[in-house]
């Protein structure tokens, strides 16, 4: 009896939680949206194991592996499984080929559940290459759309309250600036990418015709959209969402440093604000060369300062007065240029509620 699944599609669709029994190495260089890593073998292991290939062949390799997991060892990795199973009964289970590995933890697992577990057909790696063939923009059935706006207009709050917009900046795990950095690192190119195909089919399942994204450049931090697909974006149609200064230096002071430092101070305790500081200063150094000397001054010494005010008197806002000096003379320049390319594409501009109206005619969700 066949006890394999390729419907691949399904398994997107209904996001079905799966278990990936590969090594801890292979999981990390890349796995998929909702995927938990419970592997048959170690980083270790799986390095014995291939070493005793090489030398020996398969059959000594089998023979080594069921040597290094059995026991206690395979008992505890059988109720990793169980417990998952347990929990998750719709879990697929896969391991690089869908070969011996994930044939033997389905074997093992459905001797713990006492149940039939599904492996994927082809595993990770068949299951990876429907996923790259659905970045090819000629499977996509919606029409793009891209919303830009100068930095702090609050695009990204608005993509958040439409139901069929696609958050890239969501997927790569950065803002998308010099200053967009998380505290947890980015995803892998590899673990991107599956999650931007995972996206877009759910978004086309949804019947969505029409697929709201921010206006990108390629690059989102050190992940960057397939070329393809970052040229069917380019030719979209462009909505402009049109903030004003004070409001946006209002956004940004919330998102980088209200929000920011709850962040730090989260994760560092009373280091946190000396953290997020140094955090703060070394994304200003990356843009030391295009501000300039005199600017890159100007802006640290608002820092410092603002820091110290805040230290000593427990308020923040004098964080504004650097923030909108990015915004005036670095930022708006930048965008100014880069919207001169777009001038053709701009089909609409407006405030948020003007904007929010025409993407509903145009057929956006809320």
């Amino acid at each position: 009896m066949d006890k394999t699944t390729n419907d691949f599609h399904r398994l997107v669709v209904d996001n079905v939680p799966l278990i990936d029994v590969r090594a801890p190495v292979e999981f990390a260089a890349g796995a998929f949206p909702t995927a938990v890593n419970l592997p048959l073998m170690n980083d270790e292991e799986r390095r014995l194991v291939g070493i005793r290939y090489k030398e020996q062949g398969p059959a000594a390799a089998v023979a080594l592996g069921h040597e290094l997991v059995c026991g206690a060892v395979k008992e505890q990795r059988v109720a990793a499984w169980k417990r998952f199973l347990d929990e998750h009964p719709a879990a697929r289970i896969y391991c690089f080929r869908g070969g011996l590995r994930s044939q033997l933890s389905q074997e093992w697992a459905e001797a713990a559940t006492r149940r039939e577990i599904l492996r994927l057909e082809g595993g990770y790696k068949a299951f990876r290459n429907y996923l790259i063939d659905r970045l090819d923009p000629g499977t996509l059935n919606s029409v793009p759309l891209v919303l830009g706006g100068r930095t702090g207009a609050g695009k990204t709050r608005l993509l958040q309250r439409l139901g069929n917009a696609i958050d890239l900046e969501a997927l790569a795990h950065h803002r998308g600036s010099s200053f967009g950095r998380f505290l947890q690192p980015q995803p892998t190119q590899i673990a991107f990418e599956n999650a931007l195909a995972w996206a877009l089919i759910r978004h086309e399942a949804a019947g969505h015709a029409l697929a709201v994204v921010e206006d990108e450049g390629r690059h989102i931090g050190r992940r960057y959209i397939p070329t393809a697909l970052m040229e069917h974006f380019a030719q979209a149609d462009v909505v402009l969402l049109e903030t004003p200064l004070p409001e946006r230096v209002r956004i940004t002071f919330a998102e980088y440093v209200t929000s920011a430092q709850a962040r730090f101070c989260a994760a560092f305790g009373p280091a946190g604000p000396e953290r997020w500081l140094a955090d703060l200063q070394e994304s200003v150094a990356r843009i030391r060369k295009r501000l300039g000397g005199e600017r890159f001054k100007r802006v640290n010494q608002l820092l410092l300062a603002a820091h110290q005010r805040q230290r000593e008197t427990g308020d923040p806002a004098a964080h504004r007065r650097w923030i909108e000096l990015l915004l005036v003379e670095y930022y708006d320049p930048m965008y100014d240029y880069q919207l001169d390319s777009k001038k053709q594409s701009i089909v609409f501009r407006g405030g948020t509620a003007d904007v929010i109206d025409y993407l509903t005619e145009r057929g956006c969700t809320k």
